[in-house]
């Protein structure tokens, strides 16, 4: 059953000069699915992801979720960025509640619910703690459980192990499968990392350099959890990679040419 449906998306940022970020794309993401978006820098990939978060509106095209079309905010989507977006004078429990708090959640039912997320993301006996105090692990850790603990529908992630050095990155993606794994949410993911998206995805979308377009689809039903010395994993990642390359070049070029 499909939950998200992107239709011919367009989208043109009006300015001193024209640009047109997203041209034609189309997306089918199922339910409880998690979907990966890969592309060269500058291809829409954010662009894309706040278009179905509503946070913008497509110039042309719609996107549907559950075949409602998507024309702003709601808390069936929960959105995860790259800079953790925590408040720092909130602690650990307040950053969580905080979502339940705009939905008017009683004080007492956000407290219960935001235990069950921070216990989940493996935040138990730091709910007290302000954000300045903990590793960017841990600040991501509390956006996920911030994101989860108003239970959306939808989960958008927008790079959000990007700042992360390889060995907190690599603990990330394990979390984050874990966590998925009983949640069951669908989850949209950006990521610069094809290492990554195999990692996590059923199912990856490959774009091209801009106007970003769906290149290919890329499906992996590699069993969790996954061997990144795994020959079918490396023949997955070599796949996604023949796909980008060209998309790279050209990304490259189109940044030389505006400079």
């Amino acid at each position: 059953m499909s939950k998200i449906r992107i239709i011919g998306v367009k989208k043109v940022y009006e300015g001193e000069k024209k640009v047109l970020a997203l041209d034609n794309v189309n997306m089918e993401i199922k339910e409880n699915e998690f979907a990966v978006i890969v592309g060269p820098s500058g291809c829409g990939k954010s662009t894309l992801l706040s278009l179905i978060a509503g946070f913008e509106k497509p110039t042309e095209g719609k996107i549907l979720l559950d075949g409602k079309e998507v024309d702003k905010p709601a808390p069936d989507r929960g959105f995860v960025f790259q800079d953790f977006a925590l408040y720092p004078w909130r602690t650990v429990l307040k950053n969580t509640t905080f979502g339940l708090e705009l939905k008017g959640v009683t004080k007492e039912e956000a407290r219960k619910q935001a235990m069950r997320y921070i216990k989940m993301v493996g935040l138990e006996g730091f709910e007290e703690v302000y954000p300045h105090t903990l590793s960017g692990g841990m600040k991501q850790r509390v956006a996920i459980a911030r994101a989860l603990a108003y239970e959306p529908e939808v989960l958008l992630m927008d790079e959000p192990f990007g700042s992360l050095d390889a060995q907190t990155r690599k603990l990330m993606q394990m979390e984050l499968i874990r966590i998925w794994g009983k949640t069951k949410r669908t989850v949209v993911f950006v990521t610069h990392s094809v290492i990554e998206a195999v990692y996590l995805a059923d199912k990856v979308f490959v774009m091209t350099a801009r106007p970003g377009k769906v290149k290919g689809i890329v499906e992996i039903d590699i069993p969790r959890p996954r061997d990144y010395t795994d020959e079918r994993f490396l023949m997955i990642r070599e796949k996604i990679l023949s796909l980008l390359q060209e998309e790279v070049e050209k990304s490259q070029k189109i940044k030389q040419s505006m400079e």
